[in-house]
């Protein structure tokens, strides 16, 4: 019950921890995402001002260009100017205005006639009686003068555009475009968009060649590329295309979601935290229940010992019991036996704690594998052969030089041979399998039985302290679940390494594998 409650509340707490960061994640994304969008739209937007600034600087250079030219030939002083006078003493004059283009064509042209008096030979009374008529006159003429200008303006303007339309669209690219003008063009109209970061740009035709490229260009950040068509009332082919992208466009864009990381790496922090201590927890639990097992287990074990030679030591006390030298002869090997087997236990256990503190002392010499396997087989073979198995040995390494510790090597096997005999089916023979053989680089040495085998789940826990594999209220099979974590730990410590195939119901097989040691 109190693992699941424990299980209940992590889960929420990861849930909540996981839903917060998400949320957060989202965020920050959906913030990037319209940063994005607004930044798209001002560079867009600083595109087309720019390309429109370009038309209208062309067209103004235009203007400058021909208005003089066009002045020249629009007014024509002596053939248009004419003088005539009344016999009245006024004089009326008369001024014939034309604009015409370079082709010779006539666009517009009109008259104007003004008539002048002596005031020196009008009658007082009659300019005094005419006042208001001159003024309305006059007004009208002011008005016609106006009017005649703005034809003739407006004929100068169109000769400018048709001069663009039909002789600018003809040049290069290149002589339309000013690029150092485009360049500050672009880097304004970014500014006015609140746009302030470095760029890059091109100037292609509309088929791809490039005309133009900035200075100092590179390709970083190119895959953003935006891009604008200048002169796009030109004919299609006459178009050009402005390319620009931004190196820093990418810290830009996340220059406004800067202030959450903070917020988020918290987060993970927390979440980090939260998942290391509830692994401590589950560890250290882990850990109570080995203690518990193994508490349990080795009382087990050693009351065994101590109960025989209590017993032992009872029957020899014991004045009603006939001690007959035979009698006293097998009590004491009992005590003798049984004393071996406590010291043996206690000091598998001092042991493994010696390994754990890195204060064992190997005496390693030069071995051949392939000698100390039929030695240690051949002594194992009555203790097999008792089970109505056997022990069979394939010896086919070649290079089975080995520099170990004898001792503790010889230990690793026999702890495997051990292993096989005891997790045997019952009632059942085993046969154990020894096989030796190499590589160029490494030493191998198998050893497979047809015991009871192991599930897949016990596999990864068989070479933990004190872990054995749960066999019910059975407590046939004696020890502390520290024969392979021993031979794990001295595998390991001679540069080799250990692995383990198991079958449920068909059987183990345990893989040593050495570095080999060649002259």
């Amino acid at each position: 019950m109190k693992k699941r409650t424990i299980w209940t509340i992590a889960s929420i707490m990861g849930f909540s921890f996981l839903a917060l960061l998400f949320l957060q994640l989202k965020y920050i994304q959906e913030m990037v995402d319209m940063k994005k969008e607004q930044f798209d739209e001002s560079v867009n937007r600083a595109l087309y001002q720019a390309s429109r600034n370009l038309e209208l600087n062309e067209t103004l250079r235009y203007l400058e260009k021909d208005v003089n030219e066009t002045e020249r030939r629009a007014f024509k002083k002596d053939s248009l100017g004419t003088r005539t006078g009344k016999l009245d003493g006024s004089i009326q004059q008369s001024h014939q205005y034309s604009v015409t283009g370079k082709d010779g064509t006539i666009y517009s042209s009109f008259e104007l006639k003004t008539i002048t008096t002596k005031p020196s030979q009008m009658p007082k009374a009659m300019i005094l009686h005419t006042d208001k008529n001159s003024i309305s006159e006059a007004s009208k003429s002011l008005q016609e003068i106006v009017k005649n200008r703005y034809i003739y303006q407006k004929a100068l303007l169109d000769e400018v555009v048709y001069s663009i339309l039909y002789s600018a669209s003809d040049k290069p690219l290149k002589e339309r475009v000013n690029f150092k003008l485009l360049d500050q063009d672009l880097k304004a109209e970014l500014m006015n968009n609140g746009i302030n970061i470095p760029y890059h740009f091109t100037v292609c035709t509309q088929d791809g060649r490039e005309v133009y490229r900035c200075p100092e260009y590179s390709d970083e950040g190119e895959e953003f590329t935006y891009s604008q068509v200048l002169f796009r009332n030109d004919p299609q082919s006459k178009m050009g295309v402005v390319k620009i992208h931004f190196p820093d466009m990418s810290a830009y864009i996340f220059s406004s979601v800067r202030f959450m990381i903070p917020s988020v790496a918290f987060t993970i922090v927390l979440l980090v935290t939260f998942i290391f201590t509830i692994f401590i927890i589950f560890r250290q639990k882990r850990y109570t229940e080995i203690k518990n097992d193994f508490i349990n287990n080795m009382t087990h074990e050693l009351k065994t010992p101590i109960a025989s030679i209590s017993l032992a030591a009872q029957m020899m006390n014991d004045e009603s019991v006939t001690k007959s030298p035979t009698m006293m002869k097998h009590l004491g090997q009992v005590i003798n036996d049984e004393s071996k087997r406590l010291r043996f236990l206690v000091e598998k256990v001092l042991q493994m704690s010696m390994f754990d503190r890195k204060k064992a002392v190997f005496k390693k010499k030069r071995l051949d594998l392939n000698e100390m396997v039929e030695n240690i087989a051949n002594s194992f073979t009555l203790r097999v052969e008792h089970t109505g198995g056997k022990i069979y040995t394939e010896i086919e390494a070649i290079d089975s030089t080995i520099y170990v510790d004898e001792m503790h090597f010889q230990n690793v096997i026999n702890n495997l041979l051990d292993n096989a005999v005891k997790y045997r089916k019952p009632d059942q023979p085993v046969d154990i399998y020894l096989r030796t053989w190499n590589d160029d680089e490494h030493l191998y040495l198998s050893v497979r039985d047809t015991g009871l085998g192991l599930k897949k789940d016990n596999l990864k826990k068989v070479f933990d302290k004190f872990y054995r594999v749960h066999t019910g209220n059975r407590h046939d099979v004696k020890g502390f679940g520290l024969g392979l974590a021993y031979v794990k730990k001295i595998v390991m410590l001679h540069h080799g390494d250990i692995s383990i195939e198991s079958e449920l119901g068909k059987g183990t097989k345990f893989t040593i594998k050495l570095p080999v040691i060649k002259d």
